[in-house]
């Protein structure tokens, strides 16, 4: 990162930052490790709980990636009206919240969804959407949207210069171009799904389906929540943060490196076009698996929408308020770091990523338990940590701008002697708008939707919307559960579009 030779920024907000990083992150695994019980070893279903959470996340990952290939290039060899917009929206379930996005896809998949009734139609027996299937279906749908980006993406940056060479000498456009890519960004992209895959925890909660269907995360839940046996509950975050820990360095280990050089910045042209159908085909699949189950959280929302009683609205309010405290919070403790700057300061950046939000959750809650009540601190504490946790997204998205800024006005603000905040104001935030609008946006949606820390420690007062929703799918109030779903849904890409318009209307860059 470039900086100017004098210090024009304080560099206490940085290292409080990355205090606060570290105390969320090494310092409840602290507290997780001193209270595990290492000498009694684990059970034979904690061993299945773990062969599970690798089973579950190298089959998620695998398909995804699988069926991202077709289709990302069937994207990128085909223009059609609505593809940039269609492309838009294989974004949105990352920010779609999961207990949204498992409501959607019981609503198409589930025993009366519209995939069983077409079956049972057709005289067919219905299938069942819990377990090993369920859980993988639901990883594939959050998942498959971001394996398609990062490959399109690949797909795009083949040099014009390529295509039209291949072209002149009738050369196979797969083998010379298209597998060597693959090589590059398919390893990379498939451990990072699988290091997502290892640390979700409202999936397995809503799709598994008993002991044989619990990941790692889920019996620490359970371990906490049932059976208050924190031991066990830290041995088995200890080792949850040791898979996301290798994941995370393999995933670092094998990205891949561009291996067909640079061009001219041509649009790319491809000739390479036949059977359409086939293109055709995988379009309107991606088309239908992503967007069905949101059209499906609509329709079925709505009726019941008017009817929702006051404990939802008023799960509502303590979502927002949690979602907006995080997001500030988590663009602030960016700036801080992005300003303050250096490879250390990098490394506990991405720091989180190894963490899953149970991890934390058990090491906070480990940490407050014996001076004060977990469910008083729920909503601080899912605040703090929802907030440390979106970290590595927010920071990837500021520091280039940061880093941009302090290299073209470092050295003429040290000479004007403009310092500190008045340096912040007038320069970093008119400059920087744009990422810091959409990295606050992109926190507070991903804290609306959060099911992980809140399920540990939030009573009857303290649920947010999401476990509010979970409890009324625990119920079987499936109407309002919807309608709940709904609310979920609108607030969460209304406060990503406030943040994000915000930060991108009258920015000077």
């Amino acid at each position: 990162m470039a900086h100017s030779p004098v210090a024009i920024t304080a560099r206490w907000p940085g290292a409080a930052a990355a205090a606060l990083v570290l105390l969320l992150t090494l310092g409840t695994l602290g507290a997780v490790a001193w209270r595990a019980e290492w000498g009694s070893g684990l059970a034979p279903a904690d061993w299945a709980a773990i062969h599970f959470t690798i089973l579950q996340s190298l089959l998620s990952a695998t398909i995804s990636v699988a069926l991202a290939i077709p289709v990302a290039r069937a994207l990128a060899r085909r223009r059609f009206a609505g593809r940039q917009l269609l492309i838009t929206l294989l974004g949105a379930p990352f920010l779609l919240p999961v207990i949204v996005a498992v409501l959607g896809l019981l609503a198409v998949f589930g025993r009366d969804g519209v995939l069983n009734g077409i079956l049972q139609g057709i005289g067919l027996p219905p299938i069942s959407i819990f377990g090993l299937h369920g859980v993988v279906l639901a990883h594939v749908f959050f998942n498959l949207p971001l394996a398609i980006r990062f490959l399109l993406q690949g797909w795009l940056a083949i040099p014009a210069e390529r295509f039209r060479l291949a072209a002149s000498l009738n050369a196979p456009v797969g083998r010379l171009l298209e597998w060597p890519m693959l090589r590059a960004v398919v390893p990379s992209s498939f451990l990072v799904i699988f290091l997502i895959c290892l640390t979700s925890f409202a999936v397995a909660l809503t799709m598994g389906g008993g002991p044989r269907a619990t990941t790692v995360e889920l019996a620490i839940y359970q371990a906490l929540r049932f059976d208050f046996d924190l031991g066990k509950a830290a041995l088995l975050a200890c080792i949850q943060f040791g898979l996301c820990v290798g994941a995370a360095f393999l995933a670092w280990r094998v990205t891949g490196r561009d291996q067909v050089g640079t061009g001219l910045d041509r649009v790319v042209q491809r000739w390479d076009t036949a059977r359409p159908a086939v293109d055709a085909f995988w379009i309107l699949f991606a088309a239908l698996f992503l967007l069905l189950p949101l059209a499906m959280v609509v329709f079925r929302g709505v009726p019941g929408l008017f009817d929702l009683p006051d404990s939802i609205w008023a799960a509502a309010g303590r979502s927002v308020v949690v979602a907006t405290g995080s997001a500030v919070l988590c663009v602030s403790m960016a700036l801080a770091l992005a300003l303050r700057g250096g490879a250390l300061i990098s490394v506990i950046g991405v720091l989180p990523l190894a963490a899953s939000g149970l991890v934390v959750g058990t090491g906070a809650f480990l940490i407050v338990f014996p001076f004060v009540r977990p469910s008083d601190v729920a909503l601080l504490v899912t605040m703090l940590a929802n907030a440390t946790l979106a970290l590595p997204f927010a920071l990837r998205s500021v520091a280039p701008a940061i880093a941009q800024v302090l290299a073209d006005y470092g050295r003429l603000a040290a000479s004007l002697d403009l310092r500190g905040w008045t340096f912040i104001r007038l320069i970093v935030l008119s400059r920087a708008r744009r990422p810091l609008g959409f990295a606050t946006g992109l926190a507070a949606a991903l804290s609306m939707g959060d099911l992980g820390v809140i399920a540990l420690f939030a009573g009857q007062g303290e649920e947010t919307l999401p476990l509010a929703m979970y409890r009324l799918m625990g119920a079987y109030q499936m109407q309002t559960a919807a309608s709940a779903g709904l609310v979920l849904l609108v607030i969460s890409f209304a406060l990503f579009w406030l943040c994000d318009r915000g930060g991108r209307a009258d920015a000077d860059v």
